[in-house]
């Protein structure tokens, strides 16, 4: 038999790590010695650690491996699987977030877009014909309120917004949708965030998909922050040129 350091350097492993596997039921000595409280193996617990580091390589976390070690091969099969998909779901994760990193080096921004799924919304609005963004500051009133757009890109000649109302108005119904929405950074401006939104959107093959919505809010210390949200779908040829449903005419 062996005692617990020689074990370590035989399997590659710290006696610290055996101690664990002992302390959570994964690993026992085959014998401790009540006097000197040392910790003896045998070719048998050898065996097991070396199943255990097997499935370790394998991806299969400590709990996992606990509940498979000694369980039917099904049971191992059906932990690799759930393991396998998990795994891809991190590369996949990893894979945009560096695609994101590039883009970001590759096409400086001033925002940091999210993408995000919200729920159906009612609002009651009041529509404006506008002859040029600058006008906009001037037409909405203080916040809190949302600024309502039906633009993709920097608008070539007047163009349509809605503004909330607290009273009257048109009742405009937004479905739940998948977004895109960055908080405008204060020394960016809206003008210049919402054109680096609509940039960061083609480049990610994304159109939009209803009216962007411009949310002017206001804490209790009297902090303006201002959301931009814009609904998004994926671009394709057969829909790239398709006019929004929920236009205004």
């Amino acid at each position: 038999m062996w005692r617990i350091g020689e074990l370590a350097r035989m399997a590659g492993v710290t006696e610290r790590t055996l101690r664990h596997y002992d302390k959570i039921g994964l690993l026992a000595p085959a014998m401790v010695d009540r006097a000197t409280g040392y910790r003896w193996y045998g070719v048998s617990e050898l065996a097991r650690l070396e199943r255990i580091r097997g499935l370790q390589h394998l991806g299969l976390s400590l709990r996992q491996i606990t509940d498979v070690v000694d369980a039917p091969d099904t049971h191992l099969r059906q932990a690799l699987a759930d393991t396998v998909a998990e795994l891809r779901r991190d590369i996949a994760a990893k894979t945009a977030a560096v695609a994101a990193a590039e883009d970001r080096l590759a096409a400086p921004t001033s925002v940091l877009p999210q993408m995000a799924t919200v729920g159906a919304r009612r609002l009651h609005v009041r529509h404006l014909r506008i002859a040029h963004p600058s006008a906009l500051a001037a037409l909405c009133p203080p916040p809190p309120t949302t600024l309502l757009t039906w633009l993709d890109g920097r608008p070539t000649g007047d163009f349509v917004a809605a503004v909330t109302a607290d009273g009257g108005g048109d009742r405009l119904d937004l479905p739940a949708r998948t977004v895109v929405r960055t908080v405008v950074p204060p020394a960016t401006g809206v003008v210049r965030a919402g054109l680096d939104l609509f940039h960061w959107l083609h480049r990610r093959g994304l159109t939009v998909a209803g009216p962007t919505l411009e949310e002017h809010l206001v804490d209790a210390d009297h902090t303006v922050a201002t959301i931009l949200e814009i609904p998004v779908r994926p671009a394709s040829p057969a829909t790239r040129h398709d006019t929004d449903r929920t236009r205004p005419r």
